[in-house]
Protein backbone atom coordinates (compact mmCIF):
# COMPACT_ATOMS: atom_id res chain seq x y z
CA UNK A 1 0.00 0.00 0.00
CA UNK A 2 1.21 3.42 -1.00
CA UNK A 3 1.24 6.04 1.88
CA UNK A 4 0.92 9.94 0.05
CA UNK A 5 0.60 13.40 1.92
CA UNK A 6 0.71 16.31 -0.48
CA UNK A 7 2.64 14.10 -3.20
CA UNK A 8 4.97 12.63 -0.81
CA UNK A 9 5.32 9.17 -0.24
CA UNK A 10 5.31 7.86 2.88
CA UNK A 11 5.72 4.19 1.98
CA UNK A 12 9.34 3.31 2.91
CA UNK A 13 9.29 6.14 5.99
CA UNK A 14 10.61 4.88 9.08
CA UNK A 15 7.23 6.38 10.26
CA UNK A 16 5.20 5.01 7.60
CA UNK A 17 3.36 3.17 10.36
CA UNK A 18 2.45 6.13 12.24
CA UNK A 19 -0.16 8.89 11.82
CA UNK A 20 0.76 11.32 9.74
CA UNK A 21 -0.98 14.67 8.92
CA UNK A 22 -0.05 17.52 6.60
CA UNK A 23 1.00 20.67 9.36
CA UNK A 24 -0.93 23.06 6.78
CA UNK A 25 -4.02 21.52 6.99
CA UNK A 26 -4.37 21.43 10.40
CA UNK A 27 -3.30 25.23 10.51
CA UNK A 28 -5.59 26.18 7.73
CA UNK A 29 -4.35 30.07 6.56
CA UNK A 30 -4.02 31.37 10.45
CA UNK A 31 -1.04 29.14 10.65
CA UNK A 32 -2.23 28.09 14.03
CA UNK A 33 -4.26 25.17 15.69
CA UNK A 34 -4.97 23.89 18.59
CA UNK A 35 -4.20 20.55 20.28
CA UNK A 36 -5.69 19.05 23.13
CA UNK A 37 -3.59 16.54 25.64
CA UNK A 38 -5.77 14.99 28.53
CA UNK A 39 -6.83 18.58 29.35
CA UNK A 40 -4.18 20.48 28.46
CA UNK A 41 -4.61 22.87 25.15
CA UNK A 42 -1.38 23.41 23.06
CA UNK A 43 -0.71 25.55 20.41
CA UNK A 44 0.79 24.19 17.02
CA UNK A 45 2.17 27.25 14.88
CA UNK A 46 4.42 27.27 11.65
CA UNK A 47 6.20 30.46 11.56
CA UNK A 48 7.11 32.40 8.57
CA UNK A 49 10.66 30.57 7.76
CA UNK A 50 8.13 27.40 7.44
CA UNK A 51 9.25 26.18 11.18
CA UNK A 52 7.00 24.14 13.55
CA UNK A 53 6.59 25.54 17.26
CA UNK A 54 4.41 23.93 19.72
CA UNK A 55 3.48 25.80 22.99
CA UNK A 56 1.40 24.95 26.33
Amino acid sequence: MTMMINNIDLTHSALAGLPTFDARAMTSTSGLAQILLDDKIYTLRITKAGKLILTK
